[in-house]
């Protein structure tokens, strides 16, 4: 038990949180508002497998392993700068002029928002709640118990076990990178990396690269490249190219067929001799450590398949995800559905009938579908 929440008055309920980024913060700082208040809560602890919280903005110049063995979660490069304006990142509770004491531009870097983030956590209290370097192995559910067992690995030398009567899994999405392969790959003379393993554009000076994507990170990583450099940029599409004006060493493909030692061929007939292939291909929801029945099994889409009011595991409502969607105002989201699956936990909201919610999120995919244009054809990807 977290010793900030020793003295604290308890519900006798255990909850868990799975990862200390904005998602699994979020769900932290939603509690510790009934704390504050007097309230019962259920006693917390977060799993976080990394030294420091923060998720994804808690830059690790490692690529592939971390230090422990395990794969490495951030896809953070150095130079990231927020491709969206902080107005519309900003906490509701913490502002970012509170934080800094003045007034910043709306597209920091990714130091600041990392600050930030931490700066929240800082003045709620909650980071006694956090277990770091704590690697969750496996989630297990027994129906005769109606408990979920967390296996967790620490710095120790074995691995320990804990009961909990909810579990929220806040690890995000944007950590195990979806890597197609195209013939002659296995032979390219250059190097080929996912975006999950780019760290700075320095290394790609002077050469010539191809970008395999159309979406975030083939934009800012093209842009990236140019900063610092490049001789030449090929970007080459699946469905749609970008709708950009790029600079004169840019240029605009549909995709890949293969390569032949260093060239790459097109769709369209035309090659092209390459340096590196950089695979901007997008990541998969993946949950290792969760027993099959209980792993969620999505695209990266606005209405994530096999969950409730976009957050509850439709089988077990006492299994929440947090963050699985689609994302642009990604901390004010986080924040929502955190504070929603708070008060399903604490019975402060009643479900509707199963059928109820099922129809509910019947619909929203069905509407999602019917959507059109390329934004969202890219999301369903």
């Amino acid at each position: 038990l977290p010793s900030s929440m020793a003295s604290v008055k308890t519900n006798g309920k255990r909850l868990c949180v799975i990862g200390a980024g904005p998602s699994g913060t979020a769900q932290l700082r939603s509690f510790k508002t009934l704390q504050d208040q007097g309230v019962a809560i259920p006693q917390i602890v977060c799993f976080e497998k990394q030294a420091e919280l923060g998720g994804l903005w808690n830059y690790n110049w490692r690529t592939g392993l971390n230090a422990k063995g395990e794969p490495v979660h951030g896809s953070m490069y150095r130079y990231l700068w927020s491709n969206g304006p902080k107005e519309a990142l900003e906490f509701a509770d913490y502002g970012f002029e509170e934080h800094f004491g003045h007034a910043i531009p709306s597209y920091p870097p990714r130091e600041v928002l990392f600050d930030y983030i931490k700066g929240r956590v800082e003045k709620a209290g909650v980071r006694p709640w956090i277990r770091f370097n704590s690697t969750v192995r496996r989630v297990t559910y027994s129906e005769e118990t109606k408990l979920f067992t967390v296996v967790v690995e620490t710095n120790g030398p074995s691995e320990i076990s804990e009961t909990f009567d909810h579990v929220v899994v806040a690890s995000g999405h944007f950590s195990t990178p979806f890597v197609p392969s195209f013939p002659g790959f296995e032979k390219f003379e250059g190097r080929i990396m996912h975006a999950h393993d780019f760290r700075d554009a320095v290394e790609f000076r002077g050469k010539d690269v191809l970008i395999i994507g159309s979406s975030y990170s083939a934009e800012d990583i093209s842009s990236q490249l140019y900063k610092y450099g490049v001789n030449h940029v090929t970007l080459c599409y699946r469905s749609a190219p970008m709708p950009f004006s790029w600079p004169d060493n840019f240029d605009v493909r549909p995709l890949i067929t293969h390569v032949n030692k260093d060239t790459c061929y097109f769709k369209d007939g035309t090659s092209k001799r390459m340096d590196a292939i950089i695979l901007c291909t997008g990541y998969i929801h993946h949950f290792p450590f969760m027993e099959d029945k209980l792993k969620l099994k999505t695209q990266n889409r606005l209405v994530p398949a096999m969950l409730h009011k976009g957050i509850l595991f439709k089988d077990n409502h006492n299994l929440m995800y947090l963050g699985m969607q689609d994302q642009w105002f990604t901390f004010n989201m986080f924040d929502i559905q955190a504070w929603y699956a708070r008060d399903v936990v604490m019975g402060r909201i009643t479900l509707s009938p199963v059928q109820d919610l099922e129809n509910e999120y019947n619909a929203l995919r069905a509407k999602e579908d019917s959507l059109e244009g390329d934004e969202v054809k890219n999301l369903q990807t």
